[in-house]
């Protein structure tokens, strides 16, 4: 912002439309930003409420360890096509039917363009686009911990637009990744190749599960 200078009085009439219009604005500000915060606190209290309930399919006692996410990720290596062969079901993906596929976009910034695309129940093609940014772990340089957001640029200042994207294993030669959220809801097994061996798979699978991951509701999209 620059310094603002003072400026003589204005005639009342106009005084008195910039007071109205003022008020106006003040309104609808404050009903979008306690719009805003009302969204915030639902979104908190309903992860708390759902980060309660997780926990091994088997009823095994619940695992609050903190996921581990792999450290260093090169996010150039990392940037490109990644086609979908498990998840574990989610609200935005309901409309897909067939093959999905994650494209990767390295950013001036920093950041990553993230577009998504999967064949939905009608036949279309049903695309997403978003961006994805890089969250600092202490002495975890360059961990691959990122926040996911979909949401238009102007609620980015919103934490409940921000979505987590945990890359929790990742081979060296940047070819299978399992991704997942720190709560344990959500789950991707991500591939380089249209379809993964299946004994690849299960080995990802596997070791989600001894994440706490309740990898028996997985969704096989690799097909």
């Amino acid at each position: 912002m620059g310094l603002r200078t003072r400026r003589a009085p204005p005639p009342a009439a106009a005084f008195d439309d910039r007071a109205v219009s003022a008020s106006i604005g003040t309104l609808a500000t404050a009903f979008c930003v306690g719009g805003a915060l009302t969204l915030l606190a639902l979104s908190t209290t309903r992860s708390a409420r759902n980060g309660a309930i997780v926990g091994p399919a088997d009823g095994a006692p619940l695992m609050r360890a903190p996921l581990q996410v792999v450290a260093p990720v090169d996010l150039r290596r990392y940037a490109g096509l990644w086609h979908e062969q498990a998840r574990l079901p989610n609200r935005f993906e309901r409309q897909c039917a067939g093959p999905v596929t994650a494209e990767y976009t390295l950013l001036d910034d920093g950041n990553v363009q993230v577009r998504n695309r999967c064949l939905a129940d009608d036949g279309r093609l049903d695309e997403s686009i978003g961006v994805a940014r890089v969250v600092n772990v202490p002495g975890q340089p360059g961990a691959g911990r990122l926040e996911v957001r979909f949401a238009p640029d102007w609620l980015a200042w919103l934490p409940a637009v921000w979505g987590d994207y945990w890359i929790l294993k990742l081979d060296r030669d940047y070819q299978v990744a399992l991704v997942g959220t720190p709560d344990r809801r959500y789950l991707w097994v991500l591939s380089r190749v249209p379809v993964l061996d299946a004994a690849a798979l299960d080995a990802e699978l596997d070791y989600a599960r001894t994440l706490g991951f309740d990898v028996d509701k997985v969704v096989l999209t690799g097909k």
